[in-house]
């Protein structure tokens, strides 16, 4: 028989690891004996697949354990809103309130409306003359973020989303988010201010956006949810627009 595995140099069996799934080293490879389970628990194995993927910005980490976790939460790192700009009319959007005249899509820049700041923006959502109101609640487990990730780790959980005026209409804007348990209890919320802009004004796009972090164990879904209307109250789609919503977790 060959040498066996535990026979090589500590250098050449992480090399040898660092070629697997990083899935499989977490949930089978760390199982097989305390050596593996070392390695796999330990920051050069993860520097090593972070160098031969492009993964950078880790050099401030200080610890094997937030490699690792860096590594995965960076591999995985999406916008988990879909549908954010309207390509796809209001599909993926749930518990829409059609007040006034309903939700409409629009193309960019739309009557009295600025240009996006990203060129990647084609189309917006725009309100009416009573509130509007959408949401999505998004899966984590089913988007990949397992229970003791959460737990443990707990990665920020980043919220942004974009909205506007029309020049020649006032209007209102809110966005809620809210961090759920398995049940749907509310571990952690943010609900931005009733933002009024003025009629008038200069129709400008703003970001808003919100960091959740050491939030607790826990959550299993995070529930977005933004609206608003015109303050005229004039029939047809003068009220706020909103467009290139995102949550994403990151390290």
């Amino acid at each position: 028989p060959g040498p066996r595995m535990e026979s090589l140099p500590e250098a050449v069996l992480i090399r040898i690891l660092a070629s697997i799934p990083a899935v499989d080293l977490v949930l089978a490879c760390r199982l097989v004996c305390c050596q593996w389970k070392n390695l796999v628990d330990g920051a050069a194995l993860w520097i090593l697949k972070c160098q031969q993927e492009g993964l950078t910005g880790a050099e401030s980490q200080e610890n094997a354990e937030n490699w690792q976790n860096f590594y995965f939460l960076s591999k995985k790192r999406k916008n988990l809103i879909k549908n954010p700009c309207g390509e796809e009319d209001l599909q993926h959007w749930g518990e829409v309130e059609n007040g006034g005249d309903g939700w409409k899509i629009e193309e960019l820049p739309g009557d009295f409306g600025k240009e996006f700041p990203s060129e990647e923006v084609h189309k917006y959502f725009v309100t009416s003359y009573e509130w509007c109101r959408k949401a999505q609640v998004i899966d984590l487990r089913a988007e990949g973020y397992w229970e003791e990730l959460m737990d443990t780790t707990q990665p920020k959980v980043v919220v942004k989303d974009w909205y506007a005026g029309r020049s020649d209409a006032g209007c209102l804007y809110e966005l809620c988010v809210k961090l759920l348990s398995e049940n749907e209890d509310v571990l952690a919320e943010y609900k931005s201010e009733t933002i009024a802009i003025p009629q008038d004004n200069d129709a400008n796009w703003t970001e808003i956006s919100h960091t959740f972090s050491n939030y607790g164990p826990g959550v299993r879904f995070v529930r977005f949810e933004h609206g608003g209307q015109d303050t005229l109250f004039w029939k047809g789609w003068y009220g706020v627009r909103v467009t290139n919503s995102s949550v994403t977790v990151e390290p």
